[in-house]
């Protein structure tokens, strides 16, 4: 058995090696795709994607910030929820159904 080169193009082991990096990596895009950074482990929704998320006005939003219905943080000009607070939030105004 001599020396031989082993390429992705002349060993199939090698080129399946590879064709699984590129599914990995592929897969790993998908999945940190649209995440974001947290602080502390704590994410937060800016008023524009917390309106798509619960699917209301961003006028609505700031209707139930204004009435103190609803936690925010204000950094200057911005406008930041804290997820858990808008979780808890949620839960709270959950009501069951009542026959």
């Amino acid at each position: 058995m001599g020396n031989q080169l082993v390429t992705r193009e002349n060993n199939e082991r090698v080129q399946s090696f590879f064709l699984s990096l590129e599914r990995l990596s592929a897969s790993l895009e998908r999945l940190f795709t649209g995440r974001k950074p947290t602080l502390n482990g704590e994410s937060f929704y800016t008023d524009e994607e917390l309106s798509k998320k619960l699917k209301l006005s961003r006028r609505s939003l700031q209707e139930y910030r204004n009435e103190g219905r609803i936690p925010y943080i204000k950094l200057g000009g911005k406008i930041l929820y804290r997820a858990s607070d808008i979780e808890k939030w949620l839960e709270e105004g959950y009501r069951e159904v009542f026959r």
